[in-house]
């Protein structure tokens, strides 16, 4: 945990902010340029009350309902009644890195002032994620057209209902807010839509799962560059005029990360005898991890841009004073860009299987024969099986999520993104990813230590060879090989070593 601040007020927020409060345990602090905004969107809000205007959720029902009006005596009630209405989530809860992005996504969207929502509501939600109280999230139930279901178990525990996690235990949300010191929070007029309808699930899991992949690509290239050294291929593939020729941001960027890493590497000594050429799981890897390097880019710009934006319907005008109906609570470009970047992790894990066939051992010795002994995980010798059902998986999952779901609510809500589910097959196919790279890089690095002394490996590809063979040394001989991937998992993932890799 950190004791740093994370202040959010009307200027940009990015994912670093909110990996920064997810994952470290960044205190929110509210600009006091933000209550200003707030106070003014509430303010439009209060006038069209004050109007007697049909507002959609504020004066008129939710849906198909929403030319039904609420009567002015029960306002408040009704959001209040919003929020339980819409705890329908269902499945296992988040983990609590993903259940403070969200709470910290939605902070960021009420600071626009464009929801309505009272400064003090949002005081109550950062105040909720400063003092720890983690609500039981369920992971099912959005359909990418507002995140409500996820949004109504964060709502609920603020107004001292529904579950929360706190100091280790899962108890009621009134038990958690009053041991906290904090008191359950009165939603005023249009507060309880504002703190569910938006998406911030969408948002909050997608940011971690875009920074998550870019650390996971830049293992895709040093897994791929070690590889190369383990069969003694050709570097050519990295000549600067060959990414020029083809001047993709993607490959440009990724072909000179890819020179940075092998520099100083055997691979360059011009006495070498080498292949004309490489198979093409080696050959083509700056154009292929370069285009995952462009999804990736472009998915970032649009979760970040999503984390800034203001998705709630209805979206409160300060300048014109009124409230608008309108469907910026549709991500389609988030769920979208989810979509692609899946069909990209699968062409890196496709060449990352294929490296891994060539320098995999076959050393299994005479049926009835014992094994001699060997300095490798057990069990290596058949990764190449093991890789080659990670692949299966990803490739499944590559399929789009965006078009499956059906008309809802009575045929009025007759569109959705799936926004929450494209995020989370992502986060599978990655998670499939990092551990069929890890199998490669420990393939390379038994290859790499069968020639009797080891070669002089590039800068970077040799970080990754001694991150591998000391994290596979904190295992006895004839450790499985789950147990010693789940080692290098724990040394690459540790900010030490990231430093280390990255200066």
């Amino acid at each position: 945990m950190t004791t740093d601040a994370v202040t959010v007020g009307t200027s940009h927020a990015s994912l670093d902010d909110l990996e920064r409060v997810a994952r470290q345990g960044a205190v929110v602090v509210i600009a006091p340029e933000a209550t200003d905004v707030m106070q003014q969107g509430r303010a439009v809000v209060q006038r069209a009350l004050d109007r007697g205007e049909p507002v959609y959720g504020l004066t008129t029902g939710l849906g198909h309902q929403q030319n039904e009006a609420v009567d002015t005596a029960l306002l408040s009630d009704y959001q209040r009644r919003m929020i339980r209405a819409h705890q329908g989530g269902v499945g296992p809860q988040l983990e609590a890195d993903d259940v403070r992005a969200i709470m910290f996504a939605r902070v960021v969207g009420l600071c626009t002032g464009a929801s309505g929502a009272h400064p003090k509501a949002c005081a109550a939600l950062a105040g909720l994620l400063n003092a720890g109280i983690m609500p039981i999230v369920p992971l099912h139930g959005s359909v990418g057209a507002s995140d409500l279901m996820h949004l109504a178990a964060v709502a609920a525990v603020l107004i001292g209902e529904g579950r929360a996690l706190w100091r280790g235990e899962v108890i009621p949300g009134a038990q958690a807010l009053r041991e906290a010191g904090l008191e359950p929070y009165v939603p005023l007029p249009k507060d309880g839509l504002a703190l569910i309808s938006a998406n911030a699930a969408s948002i909050g899991l997608g940011s971690l799962t875009v920074l998550d992949a870019l650390r996971i690509a830049d293992l895709a290239d040093r897994a791929s560059m070690l590889s190369l050294e383990a069969i003694g291929g050709n570097p050519t593939i990295l000549d600067q005029e060959v990414a020029l020729a083809k001047p993709f941001p993607g490959n440009l960027t990724v072909s000179g990360r890819l020179a940075q890493l092998l520099a100083g590497s055997y691979l360059y000594d011009t006495a070498r005898q080498r292949q004309v050429q490489d198979p093409l799981s080696f050959r083509v890897v700056p154009q292929v991890h370069g285009a995952l390097c462009d999804a990736l880019t472009s998915l970032r710009l649009v979760v970040e841009t999503e984390l800034n934006a203001a998705g709630d319907n209805p979206l409160v005008s300060i300048a014109r004073d009124t409230l608008i109906s309108n469907g910026n609570f549709q991500p389609m470009q988030l769920a979208l860009g989810f979509d692609a970047a899946r069909v990209a992790i699968a062409h890196v894990a496709m060449l990352a299987e294929r490296r891994l066939n060539k320098t995999a051992p076959h050393t299994f010795g005479s049926p009835g024969d014992p094994i001699a002994p060997i300095n490798r995980p057990l069990g290596l010798e058949l990764s190449s099986y093991t890789a080659a059902a990670l692949v299966a998986e990803i490739r499944y999952l590559a399929a789009p999520a965006t078009l499956d779901c059906p008309p809802l609510d009575l045929g009025t809500e007759d569109h959705a993104t799936l926004a929450v589910t494209t995020v989370r097959r992502t986060r599978e196919a990655l998670a499939n990813l990092e551990t069929l790279l890890l199998i490669e890089a420990l393939n390379a690095v038994d290859s790499l230590e069968c020639h009797d002394t080891v070669p002089m490996l590039g800068s970077g590809t040799a970080q990754l060879f001694n991150l591998v063979r000391n994290a596979r040394r904190t295992h006895d001989e004839g450790a499985a090989l789950a147990q010693v991937v789940g080692a290098v998992r724990v040394a690459y993932r540790s900010s030490e070593a990231w430093e280390q890799m990255h200066g």
